[in-house]
C-alpha cells in the first residue's frame, strides 16, 4: 500500500467508494509510468542517473587535482649510505647525523593540459548518457505496450462476462417460457428440462467468465505496479475505430524514425564507436602540468618557502600489447552493435508488415462477426416466435441460442483482435504513446 500512495494523490478523483478505481487505458499507462509504477521504468531511470554520474566523473579529469600535506618528523641519517664516507686531515664527516626535526607544509596540484584519451572518454560518457535516455524512452514504450495488452485483455474478459450474464438472463427467460408452454399444454417436460440444462451450462460459463475477468485484472494491476488487492472498473469498452493505414513504405519510414528501441540501439552503437576512439587515443602523447608550493624547515618558526613547477610530456612506447588488445576488444564491441542495429532494423520492418497484415485481417473479421451476430439475433427472435406459436419445439430455440452465444463470442474475439492489431501497429511504428493517449 505504501508504494501506491503517491498514485492515489495523482489519481484520487478516479477512486470510488469501497476501494474501486475507475480506470481508462490512458490513466492505466500514466500510472504505470510513475516512479511508483512499473519496475522496468524505475530501473531505466536509475540507469540514466548512473550514466549522468559517469559523465561527471569523466568531466572531473579536466580539472586540477589539488592536495595539501603537513609533515613533521624527527630524523636520523647515516651519511655513509649516501656515499659520504671520506675524511680530510683534521676533519672528518660523521657517519650519523641527527636526530633533527623537519617541518614541511605543502600544497601540490596536477592538471591535464592535453590528453586525447580523456577527451574522447568524456565524449563517450556523454554518448552513453544519451543511450541511457533512449533506453528510458524504449522502456516507457515497452511498459505502455505491456499495460495496453493487459488492458485490452481485461476489456475482452469484461465483454465476455457481460455476454455470459446476458446468456444467463436469456436462458432464464426461455426456461420460464418452456414452463408456461407446458402449463398451457403446448409444451412438454423434456422442453423444460432442456431449458434447465441450457441455463445450468450458461451459469457455469458465467462462473468461468468471472474467474477469467479476475485473472485479467490481476495481470493488469501487476503490469501497472499497483496493489493486487485493488478492485478496478474499466471505463473503456471494446469498440471498432477505423484506421487509415496508408502505404507500407510510409509506415516503414515512420517506424525507422519513431521506434524508441531502434533509436536506443543506434545510440549504443555510437557509444561503442566513441569508446573505441578513446582506446585508440591511448597511443597519442599527453601533456600534463604539475607544481607544488610550501614551506620547509627544522620547525615552524624559521621555515622557508619552496616550490616546484613543471610540465610533463608522456609518450606511450611499449606496454606489452595491452593497448592493442583493448583496441581489438573495443572494435569487436563496435561490430557487435552494428550487427544488432542491422538485425533490429530488419525486425522493425517485419513488425510493421505483420501488424499491417493482422490489422487488415482483423478488420475483415469484425465486419463478418457483426453480420453473423445480426443474423443470429434475428434467428433467435424468429425461433422464439415460432415456439410461442406452437409451430416448433424448444430444440430450435436452443439451437438458435447456441448460435447466438457463438456469434457474441466471435464478435468479442474479432473486436479484441482488431484493437490488439491497432496497438501492435502503433508499437511497430513507434506510436504506442499516441495510441494509449487517445
Amino acid at each position: 500500500m505504501k508504494g501506491i500512495l503517491p498514485v492515489f494523490v495523482l489519481f484520487g478523483p478516479l477512486c470510488l467508494a469501497q476501494n474501486v478505481m475507475q480506470l481508462s487505458l490512458k490513466r492505466a499507462v500514466d500510472i504505470a509510468l510513475t516512479p511508483e509504477g512499473s519496475a522496468r521504468v524505475a530501473l531505466a531511470q536509475e540507469s540514466v542517473q548512473v550514466s549522468q554520474i559517469r559523465v561527471d566523473q569523466a568531466r572531473s579529469a579536466f580539472f586540477p587535482n589539488v592536495d595539501g600535506t603537513v609533515n613533521e618528523r624527527s630524523q636520523t641519517v647515516n651519511l655513509h649510505t649516501f656515499g659520504f664516507n671520506f675524511s680530510f686531515p683534521g676533519f672528518s664527516i660523521p657517519s650519523i647525523v641527527g636526530p633533527f626535526s623537519i617541518f614541511d607544509a605543502r600544497a601540490s596540484a596536477q592538471v591535464t593540459v592535453l590528453d586525447f584519451t580523456t577527451i574522447r572518454k568524456y565524449r563517450a560518457s556523454r554518448t552513453g548518457l544519451q543511450a541511457a535516455k533512449a533506453d528510458l524512452d524504449a522502456a516507457k514504450d515497452q511498459v505502455g505496450e505491456q499495460v495496453a495488452r493487459a488492458y485490452l485483455a481485461s476489456l475482452r474478459e469484461d465483454a465476455a462476462l457481460d455476454t455470459a450474464r446476458a446468456n444467463v438472463e436469456l436462458s432464464q427467460a426461455l426456461e420460464r417460457l418452456a414452463e408456461s408452454q407446458k402449463e398451457a399444454g403446448t409444451g412438454t417436460g423434456i422442453e423444460v428440462t432442456r431449458a434447465q440444462v441450457q441455463l445450468a451450462n450458461d451459469r457455469q460459463r458465467l462462473t468461468v467468465a468471472e474467474n477469467d475477468r479476475r485473472r485479467a485484472i490481476l495481470q493488469l494491476l501487476r503490469a501497472m505496479g499497483l496493489d493486487l488487492k485493488m478492485d478496478v472498473e474499466l471505463t473503456d469498452k471494446l469498440s471498432y475505430q477505423p484506421v487509415d493505414t496508408g502505404a507500407v513504405e510510409a509506415l516503414l519510414e515512420t517506424a525507422r524514425k519513431g521506434r524508441s528501441d531502434l533509436k536506443a540501439q543506434q545510440q549504443h552503437e555510437q557509444s561503442a564507436r566513441m569508446n573505441y576512439s578513446s582506446v585508440e587515443a591511448e597511443r597519442l602523447p599527453s601533456v600534463a602540468a604539475y607544481g607544488d608550493y610550501g614551506t620547509i624547515g627544522n620547525e615552524l618558526i624559521g621555515a622557508h618557502p619552496t616550490h616546484t613547477v613543471g610540465v610533463q610530456l608522456k609518450v606511450p612506447l611499449y606496454d606489452g600489447g595491452r593497448r592493442a588488445s583493448r583496441r581489438q576488444e573495443s572494435l569487436a564491441q563496435v561490430r557487435q552493435e552494428e550487427i544488432r542495429t542491422r538485425d533490429l532494423g530488419l525486425q522493425v520492418e517485419l513488425d510493421v508488415r505483420l501488424a499491417l497484415d493482422s490489422l487488415r485481417s482483423a478488420d475483415s473479421q469484425v465486419q463478418t462477426a457483426g453480420q453473423g451476430l445480426t443474423l443470429a439475433q434475428s434467428e433467435l427472435e424468429q425461433a422464439q416466435r415460432r415456439y410461442q406459436a406452437g409451430v416448433t419445439n424448444s430444440l430450435e430455440v436452443t439451437d438458435a441460442q447456441t448460435r447466438l452465444d457463438r456469434a457474441r463470442a466471435n464478435q468479442i474475439d474479432a473486436l479484441y483482435n482488431y484493437n490488439l492489431s491497432r496497438m501492435e501497429l502503433a508499437t511497430a511504428t513507434g506510436a504506442i504513446q499516441e495510441f494509449v493517449q487517445k
